[in-house]
Formats: C-alpha cells, structure tokens, sequence
C-alpha cells in the first residue's frame, strides 16, 4: 500500500490517522487492499471498452452549490468544478470512454430537499455512479434529521443498481477545522459511519483539507468562506479519481 508522508492512503482518499484509523481499518479487505480499489472494479472495465461496444457512463453529482460551481458572490465557474475536473481525469485515463458528468445539485438546498426529488430528478439520469455532498448546508437542519435524508437517497440508489461515493464537507473558515466539536466535524463523521453502514463508497474531503491545513492556510483553496476556488476543488477531484484509478493489488 502506498505510503505518503507517513500516512497510508485508504479508501483511496480516505487518511488513516487518529481518530479514524480504527474505522479505516475495518474497511481494508482481507488483501489489505482499499475498498476504493475495487468498488468500481466491473465500473472500470467497461470504460476501457472501445466503440462500437462500448456505452455511455454516467457521473451524477448530488448535493449543494460546490459541486453546482459557485465561487463568490453568486458567480459560477462550472467547468472548473471537481465534477467537471473528475470528468477530464476520467476521459484522460479511459481515452475510449464515453463518460458524461451530471450535476443535479442546487445551490442553497440541504439533503431533506435532496431526497425529496431524488426519484424524480436525479434517477432519471440513470448514474452509473452517484456522488453526494450536502453537509455544509445540512447544518442548517442537523444531525439527525441529516441522517434519515442521506440515508433515504442512498438505499434509493442503491436499490436502483447505483454505485454510490459520498463526500464529506470541504472546508467553512469561519470553523476551526482542527476542532473535533466543530460543526462540519461532526457531520463528517455521520457520513463516515454511513459509508461503513451501507459499504459505499467515501471521499473524506474533510479529512484531507484537515490534514493540508497542518502545513499550509486553507485561503488558498478558498473563493469565500465556503466555497473553495479552483485549486481547491482539483483538490477534491483527485480525490474521487482515486476510485478511478487501476492498481496493482489484487484480490485473492
């Protein structure tokens, strides 16, 4: 397993390091490969297949006004959003690939009213895998009810055949992101627990942004308080292309 500044890489993006270790661990495979690596396995091989065989892959990106584009002041830079990033890494790697990137994210929405159009809105694109990022805004309504929305959209995709990554929140500056009590804290590890519950996928931005912020400012990475600029959402897409990416570790 590769190692990166004396931090194993796990779940592709996810940082195995107090206090998530014990969590992480739970989710190595009996390879001690990452989940990552092979949650998209059957997903992979069909991007390498070639016209006239291959078909339309589609990345349906859930949730609020990050992945929707929003920088400052209500401006939007779409294409330089991390779905739209995703999808050039993506069609670079898989050069035969027929892959469309989806966002059915509103700026301002909150996972209750996620979930309420979820059938209507996001299942009749058909995702081939579902990606969901609603915590920033889900503060406004709580753990709690938080919980029942997420869950409702997951077992909803699930059942329709979705492969589903969810995403913990990047960063707010106006919390203190080493602060374990913090706000986004606590909705990331509800989202890490779903993701154990339900054996989805997760991209831990949270965790990521955490542990940049020990060696540079977040400001960097920021167009206002809770919007991250371009840098940062390339951030977040190398994040989720870690699930993209083949490896050398093999299953049993």
């Amino acid at each position: 397993m590769k190692k990166v500044l004396g931090i194993y890489l796990i779940l592709g993006v996810f940082l195995v390091c107090s206090p998530y270790k014990s969590y992480a661990q739970e989710l190595i495979e009996t390879n001690d490969c990452p989940h990552s690596v092979h949650y998209l396995d059957s997903l992979k091989s069909e991007l390498k297949v070639k016209w006239p065989n291959n078909r339309t892959i589609n990345l349906v990106f859930h949730g609020h006004s990050v992945p929707t584009g929003y920088t400052t002041r209500g401006v939007l830079d779409r294409l330089n959003a991390y779905p739209y990033r995703t999808l050039k890494k993506v069609n670079d790697f898989y050069p035969y690939s027929v892959v469309n990137t989806i966002t059915t994210s509103i700026g301002g929405e909150q996972a209750e009213q996620g979930a309420k159009r979820f059938k209507a809105e996001v299942l009749i694109y058909k995702p081939d895998v579902l990606f969901i990022d609603y915590a920033l805004n889900d503060r406004s309504i709580g753990l709690e009810r938080a919980k029942v929305a997420w869950e409702q959209i997951i077992e909803e995709a699930l059942e329709y055949g979705t492969k589903v990554i969810l995403l913990t929140p990047t960063p707010d500056t106006r919390e203190d992101i080493t602060a374990d009590e913090a706000p986004l804290a606590k909705h990331s590890e509800q989202i890490r627990a779903l993701a154990k519950k339900y054996k989805v996928g997760l991209v831990d931005s949270y965790a990521l942004f955490k542990e940049l912020a020990e060696s540079e400012p977040l400001i960097g990475y920021m167009s206002q308080n809770n919007h991250i600029n371009q840098k940062g959402h390339q951030f977040v897409a190398d994040a989720i292309f870690e699930y993209f990416k083949t490896s050398n570790c093999e299953t049993n």
